[in-house]
């Protein structure tokens, strides 16, 4: 190559690297204007604060999140209920037996026994998925199915 190819190179080079150069300067005081002539600092010292203020709130949410995870698992998750008729030669299906139980199995099983001549409701508890009271077949049946609904 010739020295006067190799030299308009270089000049079309420094060319471009100039308007590179002005191109970037305009851009950048445009920047450093800002809105309604705010200097950077009071943007970046504005956006610092708004940060702060997320991150408090979020701190605040995961707080509030876990507080709502622990009464959940206490709350009443698994529900069942069955009809029946525990005397087969009167009455209908008046009787009943209902489980509720939490995430941590704890709970209740209620049951109702009902008669032309009274009506008797039982209560047993229920604590990490066990009873200490023997329960019917079909108290047995609603805490199953209670259990499922809470696995």
């Amino acid at each position: 190559m010739s020295t006067t190819i190799i030299l308009y190179i270089t000049v079309f080079l420094l060319v471009l690297t100039l308007a590179w150069i002005v191109r970037t300067e305009m851009r950048l005081r445009v920047f450093f204007r800002g809105k309604q002539a705010k200097s950077l600092e009071d943007t970046i010292t504005a956006l610092a604060k708004t940060l702060d203020r997320i991150k408090e709130r979020e701190d605040m949410i995961i707080a509030h999140s876990e507080e709502i995870d622990v009464k959940l698992k206490e709350s009443v998750r698994g529900v069942s209920t069955l009809r029946f008729n525990p005397f087969a030669d009167s009455g209908s299906n008046q009787s009943f037996a209902v489980c509720l139980l939490n995430e941590l199995g704890d709970g209740v099983v209620i049951s109702s026994l009902y008669s032309r001549e009274r009506v008797s409701v039982f209560a047993k508890p229920i604590e990490k998925l066990a009873s200490i009271y023997e329960l019917s077949a079909e108290e047995k049946q609603v805490f199953e199915e209670a259990k499922k609904k809470v696995a």
